[in-house]
């Protein structure tokens, strides 16, 4: 498993809905923007099993996670 310092996260502004299933899984690594969007925090603060939870939690799969270091990408699952 990758290290969290090693991924890039990433969430699409126009596809989050602010619905916050993200901050439920994974609190020490996302947060709502004062648009209540959702906005990574620096750095992330769960470990990768939330992360990817959460990612795999927002309705409109506005969260892609990928390992950098092995230029992976961990969410969306190809």
């Amino acid at each position: 498993m990758p290290a969290v310092e090693s991924l890039a996260i990433v969430v699409d502004q126009e596809e989050c809905i602010g619905c916050s299933a993200c901050v439920d899984e994974a609190p020490e690594t996302f947060e709502l923007d004062d648009e209540t969007k959702a906005c990574v925090k620096t750095p992330p603060g769960d470990e990768l099993e939330f992360i990817l939870s959460a990612a795999a939690a927002c309705p409109t799969e506005a969260i892609t996670v990928t390992d950098i270091e092995e230029n992976q990408i961990l969410y969306p699952e190809a």
